[in-house]
């Protein structure tokens, strides 16, 4: 629920905090004095199109923030202090783009369309309404009668998903023979080098060891003969010993040259052996770059790597494997698509009968509903059409409607007065289930009075019984039925003129009734009938 509306800058509003309470809210005030900027601050968190005319004089943004609540739509104690918190604001400049935030982040204006519709349904006399859409209607007959699309859902998408390999296992003849031939191609190409992972470090090596092999001959021999020919590095450094050994200051230092010694012997030993396996052969030079100019051809059209290559291998030859067996395999999946199709026509046949079925039953409710709201003549149909190429799912779902004897049935859009569609709306979702926590009612009594305003004001706090529920009203008898009342007034400040959005105690809303029903608030006989409105309101309320 929406537990608190925060409003600046937007039109006649320069400031105002609303806390807002569960069940049925009144809104009311003068002609003019801004009740209108509330339903349009609810919009605009709702995802609603900014116009930075609507921006305060003098102001250079307007700014709207509301704070919701998951959970009990109660305001006592039981959890609602611990439900989790959420703030949507939205900020509209006087000029450029508007920016929303959803919890504190910046969100795109979808994001927190997304997030507003799901909380916030607002019937307004110039609004778009979301059951008007041909979609939601459809939707809207499948909650009344609680289909299960379950299995209609599941069956579609296996017939969707059996087109689109059909689709890619190629339907044209010439398309698939070039496409075989590539990936031929492509299989024996790599076939023929035969790669092998790590291929390419070793080659490298090799080829560095046979590229300068007659200097690394060189330079061994000439390390040999340093290091180990009569007089070399081996007998000066025996001699060197022999200088310092038995003399007690250079004891420590002749241990350590003894272990030098050995090391020597093991390095000349294995520069002599490795030196013997280095021989320059020009053939397999040429060979080595032949086949690493092979490897590189490869990686530059299949991949980075060898690992690349091979991959690209695999993949290839597996379409290939499947387009030279396309016979087989277009007859398999075509015996799949058949049996899907099948499956889901079967289960279109069930959800259009059930649809069909609870057609009238909806259209009569709606009737019901609807002669209660000051439309005792309406006539309503709701038509469930197949698509052209459809399954008999009855796909097309529109609630056609006549709100005046002899007219025509038509299209709840195009038929009703603003009034009358959102007392339409207001129906539907008395007889539907579900629906966001928060919905707003702009004038929905529009054009009524009497005991059918009476029946308008308790249909509302009906639907109020299990969620927050806003109307912006000009009749008493609809404000009665009111657990919270929000006054809306204009009041002069220095040379400004600002809207004013107070809560209403119950004095407060006996003088504003009182105002309502005479224009007199003063009255004394206006307050009496006021107070019995409140009274009689009281005990027809519908709580949940």
């Amino acid at each position: 629920m929406l537990v608190e509306l925060a409003v600046r800058n937007l039109g006649v509003i320069a400031e105002s905090r609303i806390p807002l309470l569960p069940g049925l809210t009144a809104v009311t005030g003068e002609t003019g004095a801004g009740k209108t900027m509330v339903v349009e601050a609810l919009g605009l968190l709702g995802g609603g199109r900014a116009d930075p005319a609507r921006v305060r004089a003098g102001a250079t943004e307007a700014v709207i923030e509301g704070m919701f609540v998951e959970g009990p739509d109660d305001s006592s104690d039981q959890g609602v202090d611990d439900a989790p918190e959420h703030v949507l604001r939205r900020h509209v400049p006087a000029s450029g783009r508007s920016r929303s935030y959803v919890d504190g982040a910046l969100s795109t204006a979808g994001e927190l369309a997304a997030v507003g519709a799901a909380w916030i349904e607002i019937h307004g006399q110039h609004a778009q309404m979301a059951l008007a859409q041909p979609r939601h209607q459809r939707e809207a007959l499948d909650r009344f009668a609680r289909i299960d699309l379950t299995a209609l859902v599941a069956a579609r998408q296996a017939v969707a998903d059996l087109e689109r390999r059909l689709e890619s296992l190629g339907g044209d003849e010439r398309a698939r023979a070039l496409e075989i031939d590539l990936l031929r191609f492509q299989v024996d190409e790599i076939e023929a080098v035969g790669p092998v992972p790590g291929e390419e470090e070793r080659l490298a090596g090799e080829e560095d060891v046979l590229a300068d092999a007659v200097a690394h001959r060189d330079a061994a021999y000439r390390s040999i003969e340093l290091i180990g020919a009569d007089g070399a590095a081996l007998d000066s450094f025996a001699a060197a010993l022999d200088a310092l050994r038995g003399r007690a200051p250079f004891e420590a230092l002749v241990r350590r040259l003894d272990d030098v010694v050995p090391e020597l012997h093991d390095v000349l030993g294995e520069l002599r052996d490795l030196v013997e396996s280095i021989e320059p052969d020009d053939e397999r030079l040429a060979e080595i770059r032949g086949r690493r100019q092979r490897i590189v051809e490869l990686r530059r059209k299949y991949g980075e790597d060898i690992d690349e290559v091979l991959a690209h291998q695999r993949r290839a030859a597996s379409r290939l494997e499947d387009l030279e067996s396309l016979d087989a395999t277009r007859a398999d999946v075509l015996a799949e698509l058949d049996a899907a199709r099948a499956a889901a026509a079967a289960a279109a046949g069930v959800v259009g009968a059930a649809r069909r079925e609870a057609a009238p039953r909806l259209a009569a409710a709606l009737v019901e509903v609807l002669s209660e709201l000051a439309l005792p003549t309406c006539r309503v149909e709701v038509a469930v059409v197949d698509h052209h190429e459809d399954d008999g799912a009855g796909d097309d779902v529109e609630i056609l409607i006549s709100t005046n004897p002899g007219a025509p049935l038509g299209g709840i859009g195009r038929v009703a007065s603003g009034g009358e569609l959102s007392r339409v709306m207001l129906a539907l979702r008395l007889v539907l289930s579900g629906g966001p926590d928060v919905m707003v009612f702009d004038e929905v009594d529009a054009g009524v009075g009497g005991e059918a305003a009476t029946s308008v004001g308790r249909a509302l706090a009906r639907l109020a019984a299990d969620r927050q529920v806003l109307v912006v009203t000009h009749l008493p008898q609809v404000a009665a039925f009111a657990d919270q009342h929000l006054l809306v007034s204009k009041e002069v400040v220095g040379s400004s003129t600002v809207t004013v959005v107070e809560s209403l105690d119950d004095d407060g809303r006996v003088v504003e009734l009182s105002r309502m029903m005479t224009g007199r608030p003063g009255s004394t006989t206006a307050r009496d009938h006021a107070e019995e409105l409140l009274a009689t309101s009281s005990g027809r309320r519908v709580r949940g």
